[in-house]
């Protein structure tokens, strides 16, 4: 016996058949300074920047546009004069504030269409990848945006009320 190993030789290559197109063995080489695919781009934040803005414009700027609006109606309109024993509530008290009740439900509307478009716009961005987190704070602020805007309006027309018709003085 022999102790040296002699690997088995491989077969020979087939030749392709005549008139066929001939690749080189290694495949085709990148030419040099070729193309080459662009770098990838981050998706866009604007989406969740967006509707950020739209839910703390309906959680904050509303609420407290329409408090400043209800403070005034408090200074005007009492309580007695908004709640009947015999009809419940009296519309028609509020005839002397009528521009600045106006104005408050158009802070409520306006809140309510922001908030909805915010909670929409967040929902989207999040499941885009479109500013994520912008995304869900968006969801969150403008979710609590109701309960901010009547919280809001009840203390204000409630110190309002309070500033103008104190029983004590």
């Amino acid at each position: 016996m022999s102790d040296s190993f002699v690997p088995p030789v491989p077969p020979a290559p087939q030749a392709p058949p005549p008139g066929a197109y001939r690749v080189p063995v290694g495949g085709y080489q990148m030419p040099v300074g070729g193309y080459s695919a662009p770098p990838p781009v981050a998706p866009s934040r604007a989406l969740g920047a967006t509707a950020l803005v739209a839910a703390l414009v309906a959680a904050v700027v509303s609420p407290v546009v329409a408090a400043v609006l209800a403070l005034q109606i408090g200074l005007a309109v009492s309580v007695d004069d908004l709640i009947s024993d015999v009809s419940g509530f009296v519309i028609a008290a509020l005839s002397p504030v009528r521009i600045e009740t106006l104005w408050a439900e158009i802070m409520f509307w306006l809140g309510t269409v922001l908030g909805i478009g915010a909670i929409v716009a967040g929902i989207i961005a999040v499941a885009r990848r479109r500013g994520r987190g912008m995304g869900i704070a968006a969801i969150v602020i403008a979710a609590l945006g109701p309960g901010v805007f009547f919280l809001a309006v009840t203390l204000a027309y409630g110190i309002g009320n309070g500033i103008a018709f104190d029983p004590i003085v």
